[in-house]
């Protein structure tokens, strides 16, 4: 789940997600997406029947996409709480989904072993990017739109260049499946994985610049950078958040969330910058 600048994942558990939109509370469940403020009676959604596997905003917040596990992806109207768009080229369930910053494009991926991108005004699929021998997990857009990566569970991140028919590049080490996904402003690449450890990437130069973290082997599940892509926030299984310094590979601080499976700061958020200040000069 993410909302870019604009929401803040508070709780997750295997049933929902909790998360706080401009102050106010939103909830997207499993098995259809209910989303609700707290100081009002909005709902919104219904019409996906089985598990959302995955779902994201725009980077303005007025659309957002959901993925499913009944193969489909829908496009909806924040404004109009209405499925602009219904995507059905997937032959297997919808694993993960992005916008690109720019709002132009989507990519899905999911058990099919394919990440597709779409044209997010017209819903017409634009590329199908084959490489992955396991099913795409995660994936992320570049700042500037013009790439995005995808993980598998063939252990395998892939960088495709939209829109050009160019061979993906293909970045290797970790030895999970690839969770999570996480561009910087300056084009570092931020993967983590079922293997417990984060990397960060200099994507086009095939350079893997640290190996963060790996020795408690739990689930890394989100990633964010500040806004100047100098600190990084990983979350894994448990309740541990931890700030890294992306240009030292040193763990700035660690917080301690008693109770809370994942929390989630957004890249670009004050509160990752906030965290990143105090960090810096407490630890």
């Amino acid at each position: 789940f993410c909302c870019e600048n604009l929401a803040t994942l508070i709780l997750r558990t295997d049933d929902f997600a909790l998360l706080e939109v401009d102050g106010k509370n939103l909830l997207a469940n499993s098995q259809n997406i209910s989303i609700y403020y707290s100081y009002s009676s909005i709902i919104v959604e219904k019409g996906c029947v089985s598990p959302v596997k995955s779902c994201v905003f725009s980077s303005d917040g007025q659309l957002f996409a959901s993925a499913s596990h009944d193969r489909t992806v829908r496009i909806w109207s924040r404004s109009g709480t209405e499925c602009t768009h219904l995507l059905t080229a997937h032959s297997g369930s919808v694993e993960t989904v992005s916008f690109s910053p720019d709002a132009q494009w989507l990519v899905s991926g999911g058990w099919d072993n394919r990440a597709l991108i779409w044209r997010v005004q017209s819903g017409e699929m634009v590329e199908d990017l084959r490489g992955h021998t396991a099913a795409v997990q995660s994936s992320a857009f570049s700042s500037d739109s013009q790439c995005v990566a995808t993980g598998s569970w063939d252990r395998t991140v892939r960088v495709w260049k939209l829109l050009e028919e160019k061979e993906a590049v293909t970045l290797q080490g970790h030895l999970g499946n690839v969770a999570c996904l996480c561009f910087s402003v300056s084009g570092m690449l931020a993967s983590g994985s079922w293997d417990g450890t984060v990397r960060v990437w200099l994507p086009m130069r095939h350079t893997c610049l640290f190996v963060l973290g790996g020795c408690e082997r739990v689930w890394v599940r989100s990633l964010a950078f500040s806004r100047d892509g100098l600190v990084l926030a990983s979350t894994a299984e448990g309740d541990m958040v931890r700030i890294w310094d992306v240009t030292t590979g040193v763990c700035l601080k660690r917080l301690q969330l008693h109770g809370v499976c994942v929390c989630l700061l957004t890249s670009g958020s004050e509160q990752l910058d906030q965290f990143a200040t105090s960090s810096s000069k407490t630890d």
